[in-house]
């Protein structure tokens, strides 16, 4: 693809996405522990016998909720985008932009309650951990009150305590890097400045070209591939004795081809075309339909199969026709526009 496809390439994916990225903070209720803080000089710990390092001075449970939280989002942006450049960011395609973003602002709320309510209980949370610290120490041979002391200091005020907690959303734009010149106190360092960022940004904007298109093509190798896995499972479970044909298994595949269809902005039209054919010849019987009749079960089976295979061939694929005709289509779009 040559340099002018791959500005074109870019300008497309600008339309059709923006990057995401999502950063939960909160305060984790750990603390590293050094010999000290258990009355002990270092000669005195041995590692194969005493393991040290970063400790709980709060319960699990009392931070169990914003560790589910942050769980969850992740998983909403993860399931739903796709990785731009190696982890930088996240790409939504604009038809997902909307769920995505009224699912986070559902979750930050979640997210602020259980702040409030943390916050609400810190003191009282902050006693009953000393407390149990401190009846711990003998079990370690340490002294309760050197122990207990320590982990008393590991407790930040409310106050400060209050700045570690963010819920924080951010979106992107993909653009090339432009060359800028800096004031220096010479003509000639300005003039070194200038040439240094002007071939800085000329070779960052060749690589990003050129990532984009291994972007693209990766995005919808991983859509052909999940497809070959979702048809893999689903024949896993139909033939499994004890299991048979499940309604939720049929319901699996028609969520599947939904949500293809909105993560598909590269625009595979084999592979939807291969999808929205098996669901109007595989998704027009009920599970109790398949089960009573052998000969429609084993057309589902081979339905399967067939489209398992045929979603494997082309993730193998070279999909570079499929990301040219993505960046023409696209810049036919945005003429028109």
């Amino acid at each position: 693809m040559n340099t002018n496809n791959h500005t074109q390439l870019l300008d497309v994916l600008t339309q059709e996405g923006v990057l995401i990225n999502v950063s939960i903070r909160y305060w984790r209720g750990r603390k590293k522990l050094a010999p000290e803080d258990l009355g002990l000089s270092p000669e005195q710990v041995s590692e194969r016998l005493i393991a040290l390092g970063h400790k709980r001075i709060l319960p699990r449970e009392a931070l169990a909720g914003f560790a589910l939280i942050e769980s969850r989002a992740h998983a909403l942006v993860e399931n739903n985008t796709f990785s731009f450049l190696n982890g930088l960011a996240r790409f939504v395609p604009n038809a997902k932009l909307g769920e995505i973003r009224e699912k986070l602002e559902g979750l930050e709320a979640e997210f602020a309650t259980e702040k409030q309510a943390f916050l609400d209980r810190y003191e009282e949370r902050r006693a009953t951990a000393i407390e149990e610290w401190r009846q711990f120490a003998p079990k370690v041979n340490a002294d309760p009150h050197r122990l207990a002391a320590a982990v008393e200091e590991a407790f930040p005020t409310p106050a400060k305590l209050e700045q570690s907690f963010a819920f924080e959303t951010r979106l992107f734009q993909i653009a090339l890097p432009e060359s800028m010149q800096e004031e220096a106190s010479s003509f000639a360092e300005q003039e070194a400045v200038a040439q240094a960022r002007e071939r800085a940004a000329r070779e960052a904007t060749d690589k990003l070209r050129h990532d984009t298109e291994e972007f693209v093509a990766d995005c919808i190798a991983t859509l052909r591939e999940q497809t070959a896995k979702l048809c893999t499972d689903m024949l896993a479970s139909i033939g499994d004795v004890k299991c048979g044909v499940h309604q939720k298994t049929l319901n699996r595949l028609n969520r599947f081809i939904d949500r293809f269809k909105e993560l598909n902005f590269a625009n595979d039209t084999e592979l939807e075309a291969q999808l929205e054919a098996a669901r109007n010849s595989l998704l027009s019987r009920t599970a109790e339909e398949y089960r009573d009749n052998t000969y429609a079960r084993r057309q589902l089976v081979g339905g399967l199969q067939q489209l398992r295979d045929r979603a494997g061939e082309l993730a193998r694929a070279d999909a570079k026709e499929v990301v040219e005709r993505f960046g023409e289509l696209g810049r036919r779009k945005i003429l028109v526009a």
